[in-house]
């Protein structure tokens, strides 16, 4: 019997727990699939929960629900992998062989990579929102916040879900205005980008959002330090941000079990071809979703798109024969703008977000780019999506893996 090893049990690694055990011959392989955790989060929920739009149950479900007969879920923790003799290592002494080993370890914050942003004022003034806890701390803050200087920060590039920080401030806006304190509020935008949005076309055509929402913009800002005592958040080249209320995302780093195994970047991401998510440095690895380095984004549409790709060239590469280099880095996600509003951008390694029409070209009925009603509704639809297909392995019809160019304009 031939053993297959998935570490993590979030996004990426239960939908390819769900893919593998409908192509794999039982009586040839085992499956197991390992997470210290009990509980699967809803990510992009924590993006709602501190505005009251979802309680803490709309976004947390046992693991055990996701994972399909004939996989063996292990609640355990990691504590390395030794790829030159294909076992993992795990804290409570055991080593479990693999003949093949899915890397879905996923990205965490590290709020200790920035001086002071652990002072204090954190969870008092200084929250973030990409954790459980921090969500539900901010939505407690945000209960009870009269006004001030609201500061909505990214440290540095790559992050999960490089949008969910302006649809932050976005939804700050509706948010305040709803409450009847948006003329109490003062909203700045902090990114080391250039500018608000991580592609530059999008920034060019959606900028007009800022101006209209009257959210300010401080962009090329690299943050060296968090001064508690002043409420300030100060660069490297001496520009001072302060704030009354600041929600920062920090560093975002891949899990420190990489770290410990020495196969991964300065950031614990693991060097995986962009193309058909094979490790570089291991043939019998292979690597998806946030834990990945390749350019592609760090969000759930892409680990999706990976997904199917990926068990495909498992597939290819137990059969003895070539991988397919297919995965185009294709992404596409709603962009929350407030007042029942959202956008939809379409891009992956090679375009930036385009204009047209999504699914069906020409037709939609979502539009890309532009901001409606109908957006906003997919975007909440999303998470039904989620629960019941997603994670299931099931194919969301009429959404391609790859970036399909009909319908679209590439001016």
């Amino acid at each position: 019997m031939k053993r297959m090893i998935i570490l993590g049990a979030g996004t990426a690694g239960t939908m390819m727990a769900n893919h593998l055990r409908h192509h794999l011959n039982k009586s040839e392989w085992e499956i197991d699939i390992i997470d210290e955790r009990e509980e699967h989060h809803y990510q992009p929920g924590y993006l709602f929960l501190p505005f009251d739009m979802y309680e803490p149950e709309d976004i947390t479900k046992p693991i055990r629900d996701f994972i399909p007969g004939g996989v063996n879920l292990l609640n355990e923790q990691i504590d390395r992998i030794v790829p030159q003799e294909q076992y993992v290592h795990m804290k409570n002494g055991d080593r479990l062989h693999y003949d093949i080993l899915i890397i879905a370890t996923g990205a965490k914050i590290a709020p200790e990579e920035t001086e002071g942003m652990l002072g204090k004022e954190w969870q008092k003034s200084v929250f973030d929102f990409y954790t459980f806890e921090g969500s539900l701390a901010l939505r407690n803050k945000l209960r009870e916040w009269e006004g001030g200087k609201l500061v909505v920060h990214i440290t540095e590039m790559p992050i999960k879900c490089p949008v969910a920080p302006l649809e932050f401030a976005f939804l700050a806006d509706s948010y305040f205005k709803h409450k009847n304190l948006r003329d109490k509020v003062d909203i700045t935008f902090v990114t080391p980008l250039s500018g608000a949005f991580t592609k530059p076309k999008a920034t060019n055509a959606l900028q007009h959002l800022l101006d209209e929402k009257h959210i300010k913009i401080e962009s090329d800002f690299a943050i060296e330090s968090i001064d508690n005592e002043n409420k300030t958040i100060v660069d490297y080249g001496g520009r001072v941000v302060p704030f009354d209320l600041l929600v920062t995302v920090p560093t975002n780093k891949g899990d420190e079990l990489i770290a410990r195994s020495g196969m991964g970047d300065d950031l614990n991401y693991v060097p995986t071809h962009k193309a058909t998510l094979q490790s570089k440095n291991w043939p019998n690895i292979f690597v998806l979703g946030d834990a990945t380095d390749i350019a592609a984004s760090k969000a759930g549409s892409v680990a999706h798109f990976e997904a199917e790709i990926l068990t495909d060239n498992i597939m290819h590469y137990i059969a003895g024969e070539p991988l397919k280099e297919e995965f185009d880095g294709h992404a596409n996600c709603f962009v929350e703008t407030g007042n029942g509003k959202a956008l939809l951008i379409d891009f992956n390694y090679t375009h930036e977000p385009v204009e047209g029409t999504f699914p069906f070209p020409g037709v939609g009925p979502l539009r890309l780019l532009k901001e409606s009603r109908i957006n906003h509704m997919g975007k909440l639809a999303f998470r039904w999506i989620y629960w019941n297909m997603l994670l299931k392995g099931t194919h969301i019809p009429f959404v391609s893996t790859t970036m399909q160019e009909a319908g679209k304009s590439f001016d």
